[in-house]
């Protein structure tokens, strides 16, 4: 990925929930493009980061951008930590 940026201000435009009567997350501008990546990842709901898109000077970052910036090695905040999945349990009878 070529060199970005994540101290120049941001512009996310989250998807529309259209089902839900209640409304969702609106347009954000951010002084970082590390605190708007960090709020689609860690803040945003699933169905509303689907869709969105991150916008910083020209270029747009669709859902899967926005997830390729938050876990590059250059993401300059702490991310929150990450719940291992559930392993299925297992038998100890079946493993001896």
């Amino acid at each position: 990925m070529a060199a970005f940026s994540y101290n120049t201000a941001a512009e996310l435009f989250p998807a529309a929930i259209r089902k839900k009567k209640r409304a969702g997350f609106a347009y954000r501008r951010f002084d970082t493009a590390a605190a708007a990546v960090q709020f689609a990842i860690e803040q945003l709901p699933a169905d509303s980061l689907n869709g969105a898109y991150l916008q910083v000077e020209e270029a747009r970052f669709d859902q899967s951008g926005i997830r390729t910036l938050y876990e590059s090695e250059d993401f300059p905040l702490e991310r929150r930590a990450i719940e291992p999945a559930a392993e299925p349990a297992t038998d100890d009878a079946d493993a001896a």
